[in-house]
């Protein structure tokens, strides 16, 4: 029978009545973790190594830590206000983190926070790299005696919902069985603050062995700092928004560039003329652009589009605010099929109205005005629907033909931190073999785009970023030594400077098409090494030297200036001060990226006069500085602040 506890240690020693041996637990991704309980299993195995514990995860969220310099002045007063002063974090992290987790201790994560643990050796031994829907049979093959899960209870009721995390404790569950492994121990904590999502995120309170509701207060929950979206990740956006085809589907994934795509749709739909203006500037063929024409669109949504994707964030809630996705599907495939071929009538629209769900991911993560819309959602028909990752992120869980009447038209949408000239991808490690974060379902949806009729896939990159010695280095590649999308499955392609489509084409024509996306500098060489390897013609001569950062920003500046592209199109977390002290922290980095650039910096900086933000400079306990340092340090901020003030 299921047993509630009110007390954490109570609970533990539970588990360990129940559980003999070793405690091999597998527990969610992100938000689903159970943190206290966590910590309080893992403080009791830390004493006990006669009790060894193997945990079995992905992306275990922790805040970001101290910091030293401006960077830290700016981050430890906001890192306390958003997250909490008595977030949990996670113990076995700080551990992994130092590369002191005891020895009876082991971690196997199949993505991690990105950036997070690439000085971990602990971390990098222990990484299992995996597709997202391999994950659930992955675990069942460590035959794990212990699953915990955060949950939230059903206002009013007794149920409790998975909520944040539907994605594989139930496919965890049936790959167990098909092993015919014993059931793990299922052990829930009750967290108030978790939005209540019902339909096919509830279960009974008897899925769970024991169930644990702590007192409070209770944590906050684990909220994702919303970044700034610059001119490259707006100008990706842009691109990108325009090979959607209405009464399609849509699939994106986090961070800055899913935040631009979002705000790109919302435009296109809700003021139109200002958005085909924008699409000018950028482009002038754009519109008439093939792909544009053989799969996206300008115009505005009619039909609406249904999300299916295996995270929802915030450019979900606002896609979903502006009347974007809109477009309800039903899991009943006779009248999917009757929408489908014109068949349908009265009585199967206002069932689809009724039932139907315009909006389907595996797990959520966001901020905590994200959290607040999902808790207005309310246990109604609301559109919003939780599903298995199973179900999300492939075709092939035995419901295919149902799934390819629901995700008709689908634009699967993710970012890659680099691409080669011949279409292959660079989304989660570097070529010494660690890892930045993970495979995810990248693969899934790239693969899904091929196997579905009218879908595809498109990576999003920046054609450059800043190199180890702070010099610009390019993000599109001739080659290099990992790859996460090999090149047969290229597809499309969007940076800041245009669209390649590489689905189908010849491996020259491959390299043309991406050439036009490389930075203006880096192009010859490119090029050159094209010829040398013979995937290009020896005469071939072209460039495009409208390829620059500073024409970028030139052609978005008067968008940028009137609001239509703000820096945070989703809202934000920081607050008018904060948001200064970021531009000029981002132009002061840029600026001090090389011993050359940073010594001209700070020369600068003590020949210019202090800045008149008084805020700015209280916010960051440099109003008054003493000391050689602080003062140093209240100079750049000054000429930072300066040169970036609007």
């Amino acid at each position: 029978m299921t047993e509630t506890l009110t007390d954490l240690d109570h609970a533990v020693a539970r588990i360990f009545e129940r559980i003999p041996g070793p405690l091999r637990m597998g527990a969610p991704l992100g938000l689903g973790k159970p943190h206290r309980l966590i910590n309080a299993l893992y403080a009791k195995v830390v004493a006990d190594a006669s009790r060894p514990l193997q945990i079995y995860t992905a992306l275990s969220l922790d805040p970001p830590g101290p910091a030293a310099g401006l960077e830290g002045r700016f981050a430890e007063p906001f890192v306390r206000r958003h997250f909490g002063a008595d977030f949990p974090r996670l113990a076995y992290v700080d551990a992994m983190r130092r590369d002191a987790l005891p020895a009876h201790v082991q971690v196997e994560e199949f993505y991690m926070q990105s950036g997070a643990l690439l000085r971990s050796t602990q971390a990098q031994r222990g990484y299992t790299s995996l597709n997202y829907t391999m994950a659930a049979d992955a675990v069942a093959q460590r035959a794990p005696n212990l699953i915990v899960q955060k949950v939230a209870r059903e206002p009013g009721g007794q149920r409790l919902s998975l909520s944040c995390n539907n994605d594989i404790t139930q496919d965890t569950l049936d790959a167990v069985a098909r092993r015919g492994l014993p059931r793990p121990l299922l052990v829930a904590e009750v967290d108030p603050r978790l939005p209540w999502l019902g339909g096919t995120a509830a279960v009974e309170a008897d899925f769970f062995d024991l169930i644990v509701e702590p007192p409070g207060p209770y944590p906050e929950l684990f909220g994702l700092p919303r970044q700034p979206v610059g001119d490259a990740d707006y100008a990706i956006g842009l691109y990108a928004s325009t090979l959607v085809r209405d009464g399609g589907t849509l699939q994106i994934g986090i961070g800055a560039l899913a935040d631009a795509l979002s705000h790109a749709l919302v435009l296109r739909h809700t003021d139109n003329a200002r958005y085909r203006q924008v699409i000018a500037a950028l482009d002038p063929a754009l519109e008439q652009h093939p792909l544009v024409l053989e799969c996206g669109g300008l115009a505005p949504f009619e039909q609406g589009l249904y999300g299916c994707s295996e995270m929802l964030n915030e450019g979900f809630r606002r896609l979903v605010e502006t009347g974007v996705i809109r477009r309800r599907v039903h899991d009943d495939a006779a009248l999917m099929q009757r929408l489908a071929d014109g068949s349908a009538d009265a009585e199967d629209q206002t069932r689809l109205q009724r039932e139907g769900e315009f909006l389907h991911g595996a797990f959520y993560l966001g901020s905590p005005e994200f959290y607040d819309w999902l808790r207005g959602l309310g246990d109604g028909p609301h559109g919003v629907g939780m599903r298995r990752i199973s179900e999300i992120n492939q075709l092939y869980g035995g419901h295919e033909a149902l799934e390819r009447l629901q995700r008709r038209d689908a634009r699967f949408f993710n970012s890659c931190m680099m691409a080669t000239a011949l279409g292959a991808a660079v989304s989660d490690g570097l070529e010494d073999g660690r890892i930045v974060s993970g495979v995810g379902g990248q693969y899934n949806f790239v693969a899904m785009a091929h196997a579905l009729d009218d879908a595809r896939s498109v990576l999003m990159f920046r054609a450059s970023r800043e190199g180890a010695h702070g010099e610009p280095d390019s993000n599109l590649r001739w080659n290099y030594g990992h790859t996460t999308i090999p090149r047969h499955l290229r597809d499309i392609y969007v940076n800041q400077y245009g669209i390649a489509d590489l689905r189908g084409v010849t491996d020259e024509d491959c390299v043309i098409a991406m050439a036009a996306l490389c930075e203006q500098p880096f192009q010859a060489a490119l090029l050159a090494e094209a010829k040398q390897a013979r995937k290009l013609r020896a005469d071939f001569n072209a460039a495009w030297p409208r390829n620059t950062p500073a024409a970028l920003t030139a052609t978005l500046a008067p968008f940028r200036g009137d609001g239509t592209l703000p820096d945070y199109p989703l809202g934000s977390d920081f607050d008018e001060v904060e948001q200064r002290l970021l531009r000029a922290l981002g132009w002061l980095k840029q600026r001090t990226s090389t011993r050359g650039a940073k010594l001209a910096t700070v020369l600068k900086a003590l020949m210019q006069s202090r800045t008149d933000d008084p805020e700015a400079m209280r916010r960051m306990q440099l109003a008054s500085p003493r000391g050689f340092g602080a003062r140093l340090l209240a100079r750049l901020l000054s000429l930072a602040l300066t040169m970036t003030k609007r």
